[in-house]
């Protein structure tokens, strides 16, 4: 009996093994479990263990962390009608299990079809100068249209950065130019800047000595002083622009220089 008894207790407990081994589930913290009970949405699950029942239920995991996802270079024409080539990444992560299955038929493709054409329509009506400067508009642009769009499925969008910018040759030549002519624009107006405030001086100064006689006077003589420095260096000058003396003084001054 007891033989008879073991032969039919064994099956059936391979078979309560067998199914608790399907119906017992685990999930980590951050993943869920969509569970569709004879084909309708029952519930989402996790994290830790829960229990399913096998062949009705079916379960479908989903990722919570933010995924990274690369846009392909997008062949784009501006507004000015340059064509370039923009390519970015985007940041997103499944905040609705439920709804990310239900509502979409694969999320992740969705999104980055859906990226590349927001990529085009926004760049398209950008001018190249504006493409090139304002990259964090445009990439907080792009985040909140792809973000509006995407909420129905369960999709938050955290973030959208604009990898590169591929101009053509020609394209890039002429920025060169420009830049190289910007640069001399400048060189040329600081030093018009620095003629007009030299000027400016020389005019203050010029006011001084015409009111005040002594003042360029000395000026002269001290001008007469530091060409004396020049060794074997003769100086003519008009002898009624100096007084007796100081043509002495000057005189004594260019000797003692050479005799050193």
């Amino acid at each position: 009996m007891s033989t008879f008894a073991s032969q039919i207790y064994l099956p059936v407990l391979l078979v309560v093994l067998l199914i608790l081994s399907q119906s017992i589930k685990m999930v980590n913290e951050y993943e869920r479990v969509v569970i569709f009970r004879l084909g309708r949405l029952s519930g989402v699950k996790g994290p830790g263990i829960f229990l399913i029942i096998p062949i009705v239920d079916r379960a479908m995991k989903i990722d919570l962390r933010i995924t990274t996802m690369n846009v392909p270079k997008q062949a784009v024409i501006t507004r000015d009608n340059v064509t370039v080539e923009v390519d970015a990444v985007v940041y997103y992560k499944v905040v609705e299990p439920g709804a990310a299955i239900t509502q979409v038929e694969n999320y992740s493709f969705a999104t980055v079809t859906l990226s590349q054409t927001i990529l085009r329509d926004v760049v398209g009506h950008m001018e190249l100068d504006g493409l090139l400067s304002e990259r964090e508009h445009i990439n907080k642009q792009i985040q909140e249209l792809l973000d509006t769009y995407t909420e129905p499925w369960g999709i938050k969008v955290t973030g959208v950065t604009i990898m590169d910018v591929a101009l053509p040759d020609t394209m890039k030549r002429a920025i060169a130019k420009q830049a190289e002519a910007e640069r001399e624009k400048r060189s040329r107006i600081i030093l018009a800047e620095g003629e007009f405030q030299a000027a400016q001086k020389m005019k203050d100064a010029a006011s001084l000595y015409e009111g005040i006689p002594a003042a360029i006077k000395l000026r002269e003589l001290q001008t007469l002083a530091d060409i004396a420095r020049e060794k074997n260096l003769i100086v003519v000058t008009q002898a009624q622009s100096l007084e007796t003396g100081n043509i002495a003084a000057l005189s004594q001054g260019i000797t003692e220089k050479k005799g050193q």
